[in-house]
């Protein structure tokens, strides 16, 4: 009788990663996962609309000009050598069939990924409510391209102003509104208002007290994560700068930039710049992901996805849409604050389970206690608080940049940012408005507008 051979062992299939977001958690996740893993082991798909990560923390500088936008921003098929990236946005996730949905930027058809495990990265986006006139004038402050906007904005805005003779005009030209007293709106509003005061010297018709900055805060304190004492600090700091601050104040209307505010002034202003607030991005609605009150996705502190009856099979998350817990808190129920060191850790966290994971090994718990927070109010000013020891002025400033330029991913950016800095040194910063790159084609289209039609030439004359 005839032995059989033994079947032949069947190739071991590549598992397939998918992961939503190109931020910090799509970044970091990705280059984590792809150290520990080749390529036969998997493979690693990340989808964003963007083709680059944008560091948040430096758009400020950015915008103030002290920073070349293009080097706050990390190109994602640069960085992520080995893992394929699709340029386009999730519009619906069936975690149940293991497939979600992508809508190119532009053109074509939408299309199904299949997947084996899913990184859901998709962090926040701006929280906004029913005000009149706030989709349609004011400008948001997450992405480079709203900084670089902003920039030109005040300065094209200073521009105008310098060459008319209508004070009413004039007025409304020279009001810039800030909506939000946290880290991105104060921040933001600092450096500007720095820059501005800068580019004043350039202008033979505007001074300083000629412009007025307005901070609106539904809240009774700003920066809240610094402290009572160093949000107290910054104000007095603040309105020494000439910038008005309304505390317990809510922006009711801003239609075609007439201003009206919960305390009933009323005024006209060219710029409103949005900064309050952020949630989890609405496309977690439109998924079979288990959610929690505020729209984000529930978390164990392993970073899988936790559902009513345990772990959710092959679903993991963490950044700004994740209710991760917080191991380090004495607060029942409590969950990680949507900060950029919670992000990252939690990103190479994750990338180190998940990897654990695909290799049978144990998971481990995210556990990390914040080391301080840190805050810009322009340039050489600042408040930190970190360990516990409070700081304030330029060496709050220096603490600030030191961390952040850390914190910078990519040896190329970081090097860039420095080179920038150090040339601010002994150069004036980028004061120029380049109001056309919003509209590129509109001098064009004028020029084209205006030419005459070329006329009809006359029959010609028989001989």
């Amino acid at each position: 009788m005839t032995t059989p051979l033994p079947a032949a062992p069947r190739p071991r299939r590549t598992k397939r990663i998918l992961i939503l977001g190109g931020g910090y958690i799509g970044l970091y996740t990705a280059l984590g996962l792809r150290k520990q893993m080749s390529r036969e082991d998997v493979e690693i798909a990340v989808v964003d609309p963007r083709s680059y990560m944008t560091y948040q923390p430096f758009l400020p500088e950015a915008a103030a000009g002290n920073l070349e936008p293009r080097h706050v921003v990390a190109p994602l098929r640069r960085e992520l050598r080995g893992c394929t990236l699709v340029t386009g946005s999730v519009s619906e996730i069936r975690h149940a069939d293991r497939r979600v949905v992508v809508e190119p930027i532009e053109e074509g058809e939408s299309y199904e990924l299949a997947y084996d495990e899913l990184v859901v990265g998709l962090g926040a986006v701006p929280r906004t409510l029913p005000i009149p006139g706030l989709a349609e004038f004011a400008i948001g402050f997450k992405w480079v391209e709203e900084a670089n906007a902003l920039h030109n904005q005040v300065l094209g805005k200073m521009d105008v102003a310098a060459s008319t003779w209508d004070p009413a005009l004039r007025r409304r030209k020279l009001t810039f509104v800030f909506v939000g007293g946290g880290f991105a709106g104060i921040e933001a509003l600092g450096e500007i208002e720095d820059m501005a005061r800068d580019a004043a010297k350039m202008f033979d018709g505007i001074r300083r007290e000629d412009m007025r900055f307005v901070l609106v805060e539904g809240a009774g304190r700003i920066l809240p994560e610094v402290g009572e004492e160093l949000g107290g600090y910054a104000i007095e700091q603040l309105r020494a700068r000439g910038v008005e601050i309304h505390l317990n104040t809510f922006l009711e209307s801003c239609v075609d930039g007439y201003v009206k505010l919960s305390s009933g002034e009323e005024f006209e202003a060219d710029t409103v710049v949005w900064t309050a607030g952020v949630k989890a991005n609405p496309v977690l609605g439109s998924s079979d992901l288990p959610l929690d009150e505020r729209g984000r996705v529930r978390a164990l502190p392993t970073l899988q996805v936790a559902g009513d009856d345990g772990v959710v099979p092959g679903a993991w998350v963490a950044g700004d849409c994740a209710a991760v817990p917080d191991l380090t808190s004495d607060t029942p129920g409590a969950t990680t604050g949507p900060t950029a060191q919670h992000a990252v850790r939690q990103a190479r966290h994750l990338a180190r389970n998940l990897a654990r994971h695909l290799r049978g090994e144990p998971l481990e718990d995210y556990a990390h206690k914040n080391v301080g927070t840190v805050a810009s109010l322009g340039l050489g000013k600042g408040v930190a608080n970190v360990f516990g020891v409070k700081l304030r002025g330029p060496v709050a400033w220096f603490m600030h940049r030191t961390y952040h330029m850390w914190a910078m991913p990519t040896f190329n950016r970081k090097v860039r940012i420095v080179l920038d800095w150090t040339t601010a040194l002994f150069f004036r910063r980028e004061l120029v408005a380049l109001g056309s790159l919003q509209s590129p084609r509109a001098s064009f289209v004028a020029a084209a507008t205006d030419t005459p039609r070329a006329q009809p030439s006359p029959p010609a004359e028989p001989r």
